[in-house]
């Protein structure tokens, strides 16, 4: 049986649907990932399945536990690490998971040994002693990940984790991320909008506007966009445009400035794109195709020009909806 289970789930806000009628299952000891931009619905699913949130219909089961039915038991099967840091930066590394550990009823007997094993997994233990307000970004998102497995949960929350760390320190946390479901018997559930961390998952679901839109590995949904993903900057990009769909029988989409096709071969549609456009092309490019090609072809958007239109309106209609309630 799936450790996580979503049936027909739905959560609205007023008017507006934050999650729209989806449904999947997660095998234990993977790492699942729900893709997507800012204002999608993936917060606030893993909201519902962390028993901070009711749902409006359909069913959440974790870890053979009823979500609604049964917070308690989810609770006690469940770690979070959210978006902001929820660390009582006035105690030591140590100080903050021994509170955590009492929250959990953690034998006393067995508590220090669980506190030294994560902080030493997280190589926080040189550190062990220090004041939270003291630890850079990076830092405290790996005692976050220490305190989210203290109880030794068979199902870890990740609410895009890296978020607002530096390139490098993101790289750092992804290193210990990874070897969690082998090293501590968890299955991981993350949310990101960034690509490059997609790609880690072993299953992943694209999610927009509340529905999923497409969910397999990472491999296969590449797959989908279909071949090489070229791109080309011309001095009139709707006339070279409309050549390439008339002539070719290519779909193009046009974002920041570029115009995005894929094509079997690149290596050979690339001069035939140059001949028939002549001296206006200015550039061009070719790549494999990546998760944000594959975002591209189902929306016909990237998720940063998702980012930005209609998240603000989303957030100001579930605060305004709170409020009411």
């Amino acid at each position: 049986m799936p450790i996580i289970q979503v049936e027909n789930l739905v959560k609205k806000f007023g008017a507006i649907t934050a999650v729209d009628t989806i449904s999947f299952d997660v095998e234990e000891g993977m790492i699942f990932g729900f893709l997507g931009p800012n204002g999608a619905g993936k917060t606030t699913t893993i909201n519902i399945l962390c028993t901070l949130l009711s749902p409006t219909s359909g069913r959440t089961m974790i870890a053979g536990y009823d979500c609604m039915k049964d917070p308690a038991s989810v609770r006690t099967a469940i770690g979070i690490v959210f978006q902001d840091t929820t660390l009582d930066k006035d105690l030591t590394a140590v100080e903050n998971l021994i509170f955590h550990a009492y929250l959990y009823s953690i034998p006393k007997n067995e508590m220090r040994k669980r506190v030294d094993d994560v902080l030493k997994f997280v190589d926080l233990y040189d550190r062990r002693n220090d004041l939270v307000r003291k630890f850079s970004g990076g830092m405290k998102r790996r005692l976050e990940v220490a305190r989210g497995l203290l109880h030794r949960p068979r199902v870890l929350f990740l609410d895009e984790p890296t978020l607002g760390l530096d390139p490098q320190s993101r790289t750092n946390l992804w290193e210990f991320i990874t070897e969690l479901p082998a090293k501590h018997q968890v299955t991981i559930f993350m949310t990101t909008h960034y690509m490059e961390e997609a790609e880690v998952c072993d299953r992943i679901a694209i999610i927009d506007h509340g529905k999923i839109i497409a969910m397999d590995t990472p491999d296969e949904l590449k797959k989908t966009v279909g071949g090489d993903v070229v791109s080309i900057t011309t001095t009139d990009n709707r006339s070279a445009r409309y050549e390439i769909e008339h002539v070719f029988k290519m779909g193009v989409v046009e974002k920041e400035n570029a115009l995005y096709m894929t094509c079997n071969r690149g290596d050979t549609c690339i001069p035939e794109l140059i001949r028939q456009l002549g001296d206006r092309v200015l550039s061009v490019r070719i790549q494999r195709p990546t998760l944000n090609d594959v975002f591209l072809k189902l929306t016909g958007k990237t998720i940063r020009e998702e980012e930005v239109s209609g998240n603000d309106t989303i957030r100001a209609s579930i605060r305004a909806h709170r409020r009411r309630g």
